[in-house]
């Protein structure tokens, strides 16, 4: 029978002087050792890369997105496969998250977590209105729940939290994360104050019925369930949703459980990441672990780790390969400049990955140029394998004890700011 002591974390090595930690998660399908970058196949598929290639590169679990699959193709057929690991032939362990995410950004149009600042917003920053440029709003929230526009064929679709956990029961998926209202930095206080209750309400409500699906499906292998901390940049609203998801309980088969674990969401400004991150490690329970939504630049991974979250999602290396840039130690280049054209090195010179031991950069040049699909896999390919490796490099100079001065290196290299 299911039950949430099937799903747990193991703490590691701690860092001194911080929050951060190594660690072991524990899942029905594998463990993921923390800290841990975990690719995004929205769709079921990490963009242009084979399932047993991600694997290859050392990837340990992979996350998609419950609004997407419940569009296309719908989470009764990932049901009938056996779950998403098996719909997509992935045996390891398996994310998804609430939709969440798309009532933020089909409501306002923003697509980014980071910096959704600026002056570039149709209606005042930190209006309650104000929407990207040439966006229009495709979401409604009211108290219950949310109203959106497909943008597949402009169908309306009901979300509550009630419905996302349905769908992530049925999409089978390892760690799910409760339904939540995902606000922007352009919104004020006082709606930030308001949607912090309402996501904490929906909180509640997805606990309650993942305990009620628990035990309808108990056949099936147990599926953990993250709470979600909003608050925006406010160190008052963020420790108090921490303090009101740690201690929310629902009725397992007569057993009080709580959140399995912790999703750190919301809109972040760059320069607070590890602040806000550390807040929270402050606040929550150190012996659950803690998944930060959407982050994947070098420079956000060693503030968060830092500051204290174990696993992490971004699109960010996938997407910037599909328009010809890749990720070296020094820094992130575009392989599309005239300088490549006959350039036969490697990506980077001693890669480990599948591209960096096949193809020139010249080759995959001509790739893009030729307007070939091929380049954008083998820039995906590297620009993973670059990823997974650093974040496995950082919790291995966790255990090392030698940290911040690789971190020191690392980012003084990447960013150009080395002293030779």
């Amino acid at each position: 029978m299911a039950k949430p002591s099937d799903f747990s974390f193991t703490l590691g090595t701690r860092l001194d002087g911080a929050h951060g930690r190594t660690g072991t998660i524990h899942t029905p399908h594998g463990d993921i050792q923390t800290p841990a970058y975990i690719p995004v196949g929205t769709k079921a598929t990490v963009k242009a890369v084979l399932p047993e290639t991600v694997k290859t590169l050392g990837a340990q679990a992979v996350l998609s997105n419950a609004y997407h699959l419940y569009l296309q193709p719908g989470p009764e057929l990932l049901d009938l496969h056996g779950g998403l690991g098996k719909f997509m032939n992935w045996d390891g362990p398996t994310f998804t998250d609430s939709g969440g995410f798309q009532v933020m950004s089909l409501g306002s149009g923003f697509k980014k977590v980071i910096d959704m600042t600026g002056p570039e917003a149709q209606g005042k920053v930190g209006s309650d209105d104000a929407v990207a440029p040439g966006k229009e709003r495709l979401a409604d929230v009211d108290d219950d729940g949310v109203w959106f526009t497909s943008h597949i064929n402009g169908d309306r679709h009901r979300f509550t939290p009630e419905v996302s956990m349905n769908i992530q029961h049925q999409l089978g998926a390892d760690v799910m994360m409760a339904f939540d209202e995902l606000t922007t930095l352009h919104n004020s206080r006082g709606y930030q104050v308001e949607s912090l209750e309402r996501t904490r309400q929906w909180a509640q409500r997805s606990l309650d019925e993942h305990a009620r699906l628990t035990h309808r499906r108990a056949d099936r292998p147990y599926q953990a369930l993250y709470g979600v901390i909003q608050g925006a940049q406010y160190e008052d609203l963020r420790r108090k949703a921490c303090g009101d998801l740690r201690a929310m309980r629902a009725d397992f088969d007569g057993v009080e459980a709580g959140f399995d674990g912790y999703g750190l969401g919301g809109a972040f400004e760059k320069e607070n990441l590890g602040t806000i991150v550390g807040w929270c490690a402050e606040e929550l329970p150190e012996a659950k672990p803690r998944h930060l939504l959407g982050i994947s630049e070098p420079d956000d991974l060693f503030a968060a780790i830092e500051a204290g979250a174990d696993t992490f999602d971004a699109v960010s290396p996938t997407r910037v390969g599909r328009t010809g840039a890749f990720y070296t130690d020094y820094g992130r280049i575009n392989l599309p400049r005239a300088e490549f054209a006959a350039d036969l090195s490697p990506l980077q010179d001693g890669c480990d990955c599948y591209t960096c031991a096949h193809y020139t950069k010249a080759y995959i040049r001509h790739l893009i140029k030729a307007d070939e699909i091929l380049s954008g896999a083998l820039l995906s390919i590297h620009n993973l394998r670059f990823i997974v490796r650093l974040v496995d490099n950082i919790r291995q100079s966790i255990i090392d004890g030698d940290f911040y001065e690789f971190k020191d290196h690392m980012l003084g290299r990447y960013y150009g700011k080395l002293v030779q």
